[in-house]
């Protein structure tokens, strides 16, 4: 972790940076039950797989309004500096933070000492994860924006719901060579680097007429699914090479590099279309997927 008296300095130079570039300003602020009703809405949290654990997992118990709320993939001691910093009210992890049941609270684990923290500062922290990549207009249709698609349906439908559930099957609206794919990918994604794994006996030059896309970890969903391509963050090693030995190619993009870039998407229908620009929205500036490419 950073040092806090250098966070702190990043964090008021960030802040210039939230203000003059995102243009999210405060508003008259929301009380946190209202925010959570919208992002409801928006996405359902009986579309969360059910292994899963999202809502609501810290709640500071003062009914007050909410005037900044951060976004961030992944909450860290970092994180929590950060909306400190910034005076956010609630703060929205895509993954959460609480996963594992809880035997203690102290300060000897890291993420037991983000619970502390929250709480004394006031801070609420909500979880939409799997429900977000469920939802229509979520985090796997946002991954599949990368290339022009011609259909798209989840790769496992929601019974309740045909148009949400797990993974995206994509078929593209003309075939595009490997290559061609993978710089498109990159590019949306905000990415330098990534892994590809080509299928048995063909190159970058072979063409893709579908992608099977699941943000994330993209194993257990893709699996046996028939696609020309599996896009996805991470997948275990002898999945990969199945997909492989039966002419499918593959995409590696980081795990959480695969999801992190819907935080910016989101951000406007948070701050615009479901809280009318009563509340400032801001995306982590601290939050980064922990490998990176050397």
């Amino acid at each position: 972790m950073l040092p806090r008296v250098l966070l702190r300095h990043l964090a008021a130079v960030r802040y210039s940076n939230y203000s003059n570039t995102m243009a999210k300003t405060d508003g008259s602020g929301r009380l946190l039950e209202d925010i959570i009703l919208k992002l409801g809405n928006f996405a359902p949290l009986t579309l969360a797989e059910s292994w899963d654990n999202v809502g609501l997992l810290v709640d500071p118990m003062e009914s007050q309004k909410i005037k900044r709320i951060l976004l961030t993939n992944d909450l860290t001691e970092d994180v929590v500096e950060e909306a400190i910093n910034l005076n956010a009210g609630l703060i929205i992890s895509y993954h959460p933070n609480i996963f594992q049941p809880l035997k203690r609270v102290t300060a000897t684990s890291w993420k037991e000492r983000i619970i502390v923290q929250c709480i004394k500062h006031k801070i609420a922290v909500y979880s939409p994860h799997t429900s977000w990549d469920s939802v229509r207009g979520g985090v796997n249709d946002w991954l599949a924006q990368a290339f022009d698609v011609n259909e798209k349906t989840p790769v496992n439908q929601d019974p309740a719901n045909p148009e949400c559930g797990s993974g995206r099957l994509c078929s593209l609206s003309k075939p595009i060579p490997v290559e061609e794919l993978v710089d498109a990918i990159k590019s949306h994604i905000g990415i330098p680097h990534l892994r590809l794994a080509l299928g048995k006996q063909k190159t970058q030059k072979d063409t893709v007429s579908s992608v099977a896309l699941c943000a994330g970890s993209g194993s257990s969903v893709l699996k046996g699914v028939r696609a020309d391509l599996y896009l996805t963050g991470e997948m275990l090693h002898h999945d990969v090479l199945d997909a492989t030995q039966n002419g499918i190619h593959v995409i590696l993009c980081n795990h959480s590099d695969s999801e992190r870039g819907f935080l910016r998407h989101f951000q406007n229908i948070l701050h615009k279309t479901l809280l009318n620009g009563d509340v400032g929205v801001f995306v982590s500036q601290v939050d980064r997927d922990p490998l990176v490419t050397v």
